[in-house]
């Protein structure tokens, strides 16, 4: 599929930056157009090194401006879209549940509208790509995987939000044509994560001490992915999927948080040259949160299977280059540390 003009939502969060990355350099052919918000979890630190590249340009504006997105298609004659830009974390959700209705769902179909009106007159080798999370599937016992066809049951406001969005795109394709396609994913982790996430936040709170707080009992599963093997599948799905598709993408890596939690102290340890153990006395455990979904996992045999993607690296080895970014890379860390996310913070696990 050779697409001239992409435009990526969300370019400059966590998960959009390491996409844009690999579509500007891998495709130097296309146009990639980087549409971000820039709120507190989208920062321009983690694309620095393809600012100056000839095929990209960042817009900053927020997909919650229908006439904005209006414009920009119309501007710019977008060939696909790479929806990406969304409220992400469950426990912000709780707070506000507007703000995640606002983005995952209203701004959702404004991106659906500018691509249906732009492109109605001719469908051919156009694609909106939406992705998505595992969480619209709610929650699983010790046992079994979600697939592709498991029913959807959020739990959270912000899953909740996800599968609207979700629906909205399938709705979109079956009423007007639209050609899109989805993808699930599990929990990613890597480079660039803003610190409210868990293995960030506690990588930030290790180096300094603080106390690692952690939900319950801390046996809450999830499937963890990669988020270089997460850019490479979207490539992969976006080139070779097939139209009105759904790929759910995953690690093949179940975690419960407490020994995540303790393989990470373990670690940590070792490269701060700290004795054996000295970061699981950080550990504490807080009253857990509503909504609380208990295991989360991904069966990624089908886009195994069908486009022959699996994840490059162990979790041992993803988490250590994980440290070790954020181990050298400590003033990205303190810049974002800071003000709204010093006061969030202490009102969130305090």
């Amino acid at each position: 599929m050779n697409k001239k003009k992409l435009l990526i939502t969300g370019g400059a969060g966590f998960i959009g930056s390491h996409v844009v990355r690999r579509f500007v350099t891998e495709y130097p052919n296309y146009s990639i157009f980087n549409l971000d918000a820039l709120t507190y979890a989208g920062n321009l630190e983690n694309i620095k090194d393809i600012e100056g590249s000839p095929n990209y340009k960042f817009i900053k504006g927020n997909i919650v401006d229908a006439e904005l997105v209006n414009t920009l298609f119309e501007e710019h004659q977008f060939d696909a879209v790479i929806h990406l830009a969304a409220e992400s974390h469950v426990d912000r959700s709780i707070t506000d549940p507007l703000a995640f209705v606002k983005t995952n769902v209203i701004g959702t179909i404004n991106l659906l509208n500018a691509a249906k009106e732009k492109w109605k007159a001719d469908f051919q080798d156009k694609l909106f790509y939406h992705v998505s999370t595992d969480e619209v599937y709610g929650s699983l016992s010790e046992t079994g995987l979600f697939t592709e066809e498991t029913s959807y049951d959020p739990n959270s406001p912000y899953s909740a939000s996800k599968a609207s969005s979700d629906h909205f795109v399938r709705a979109y394709g079956e009423t007007y044509g639209l050609p899109y396609v989805v993808s699930n994913c599990s929990n990613n982790y890597g480079p660039n994560h803003f610190p409210e996430k868990l293995i960030p936040l506690f990588i930030n709170n290790i180096i300094h001490n603080n106390s690692l707080p952690v939900y319950g009992d801390g046996n809450y599963t999830r499937d963890w992915l990669f988020v270089e093997d997460h850019a490479a599948a979207i490539d992969l799905i976006f080139h070779k999927g097939n139209a009105k598709e759904t790929y759910n993408i995953g690690g093949f890596n179940e975690w419960k948080n407490i020994d995540l939690v303790r393989l990470l102290c373990k670690q940590m340890d070792e490269k701060l040259g700290r004795p054996k153990g000295t970061s699981e006395q950080l550990i504490v455990f807080i009253k857990d949160r509503p909504g609380h979904d208990l295991r989360y996992a991904i069966d990624a045999s089908k886009i195994n299977r069908n486009l022959g993607w699996e994840p490059s690296v162990t979790f041992e080895e993803g988490l250590s280059r994980t440290i070790d970014w954020y181990l050298k890379n400590q003033n990205w860390l303190k810049n974002i540390t800071s003000g709204d996310y010093q006061e969030y913070y202490q009102n969130q696990y305090n």
